[in-house]
């Protein structure tokens, strides 16, 4: 685990003397994070000695409710977990009022438990490790969709996308238009400094297939690397948006006539000396890449509910709106789940499409690694890649619901091998409490459906 160094600390309080707060945060299972607002004169005692955080804090449901089944309750007493500061991790936040910075923190394997077994970073670095060991190193990145909001509701309460810098409401999708990217200069020039700031590599801004709807991508590199990247640039992204009057959401599908949100992963994987092993002048790649994809496919329905988490994700899957539909791959083909893009021979990998916006990184992510170890160990073949159309020529559809993927996730042998029945013990209990919650709920579908007609 790679804890940072007090000195770490020493130097920024004595670059920043202006900071007056830190912000301490993890991130639990759904992606959310949470924490403690310190003092600075807090700081050097959590490099020193960890903060303690209580059992409970990565196990709660979506809207922070206690799940009592997880384990982290009751049975420990809701017991306190130490978490230590990530290196690398500490840095300001530009937009706070109060000048205040922010720290990331992890369980610590031993003084974090029983919380730690349910950190999704450190499920992550199981993974890693076990492809490591083999003398595989995943390279990845991620490009994240996400809409800008106003922040007040249309005249019905409904989400509307924001006001454009001349006052007006993008109301067409204009794929890949230029003046939609300067109607948001002032929150792009924000998030780029930020981004900057934080030494995030954000690069290509495009304007996506929706009205408000923008993807920014992310520089690959180490895959635990690229997802820590991952997870603070979409803080970043929420947080100047609020700084400019919008909200940022990156829910998987807020409108049903409208585009998604998807995070697609872009996954290589190097030898030691950072060599590309899926190198090759066949745009098909490598055999090691085809073995990679059949693991991927072969685990495709077990990971499901890692990549699309929520009862929501489920909306983004509809048939030639450039959501994937099934278990399928091709070469440059945007149809298809696992995608080889084109480009230089070194540059070879695998563009993984099925993930919403709305998936924890560190989980989207393990849940791949782990598909692609399956792949290498067991030799397994992915079959002819798609060509042309892969919704017409779909022969087995993903689940388009929560929960047959919830169930999918709690059956399968492979997953409780490859990451570990202590972490799903936690995870799903609290998705099994989440549906419930959900399922329960009475609101205006419900009503627009069967008020008046049962």
């Amino acid at each position: 685990m790679n804890f940072a160094a007090l000195d770490e600390a020493r130097s920024f309080l004595a670059a920043n003397p202006d900071i007056d707060m830190i912000e301490l945060f993890i991130l639990d299972a759904n992606g959310v994070p949470r924490g403690k607002l310190l003092h600075r004169e807090e700081l050097l005692a959590v490099y020193e000695s960890g903060r303690p955080l209580p059992s409970t804090i990565l196990g709660l449901t979506l809207n922070g409710d206690d799940v009592e089944n997880s384990g982290l309750v009751w049975d420990v007493g809701d017991i306190d977990c130490r978490a230590y500061p990530l290196a690398g991790s500490l840095v300001r936040l530009p937009w706070r009022q109060i000048p205040t910075a922010a720290v990331q923190v992890s369980m610590h394997p031993q003084e974090g438990l029983p919380a730690s077994i349910a950190d999704p970073r450190h499920l992550l670095i199981k993974v890693i490790d076990g492809l490591k060991a083999e003398g595989y190193h995943p390279v990845m990145a991620c490009e994240l969709e996400f809409y800008l909001l106003d922040a007040k509701r249309d005249g019905n309460g409904r989400p509307q996308p924001a006001l454009d810098a001349d006052g007006g409401r993008p109301r067409s999708p204009q794929v890949y238009g230029l003046r939609e990217l300067e109607q948001i200069e002032p929150f792009l020039a924000d998030l780029y400094a930020a981004c900057k700031l934080q030494g995030i590599p954000a690069r290509t801004a495009i304007s996506e297939y929706a009205p408000g709807q923008v993807e920014i991508t992310l520089e690959h590199g180490d895959a635990l690397e690229a997802m820590d990247q991952a997870v603070r640039y979409k803080r970043l992204v929420k947080a100047v948006a609020h700084k400019h009057g919008m909200q940022a959401t990156f829910m998987a599908k807020p409108f049903d006539h409208l585009a998604g949100t998807g995070m697609h992963m872009h996954v290589s994987i190097a030898d030691a000396a950072g060599r590309n092993l899926f190198a090759s002048q066949d745009p098909a790649g490598t055999p090691l890449l085809r073995q990679a994809v059949g693991g991927m496919l072969a685990s495709l329905l077990e990971s499901l509910l890692l990549f699309c988490p929520n009862a929501n994700s489920y909306r983004r899957f509809q048939s030639n709106s450039y959501a994937p539909l099934a278990p399928t791959w091709g070469v440059d083909n945007r149809t298809v789940s696992l995608r080889v893009p084109g480009g230089p021979a070194n540059s070879r990998h695998i563009e993984h499409r099925i993930c919403g916006a709305d998936a924890n990184p560190y989980l989207a992510a393990a849940a791949i690694l782990a598909g692609i170890h399956r792949g290498l160990r067991e030799n397994l073949d992915p079959g002819e890649p798609v060509q042309g159309n892969g919704y017409a020529q779909a022969t087995e559809l993903l689940p388009t619901d929560w929960l047959t993927s919830l169930v999918a996730l709690e059956q399968s042998a492979w997953a409780r091998d490859a990451l570990g029945s202590e972490f799903l013990g936690v995870y799903l209990a609290v998705k099994r409490a989440e549906y419930r919650q959900f399922m329960a709920e009475v609101g205006e579908q419900d009503w627009r459906w069967y008020l008046t007609q049962a």
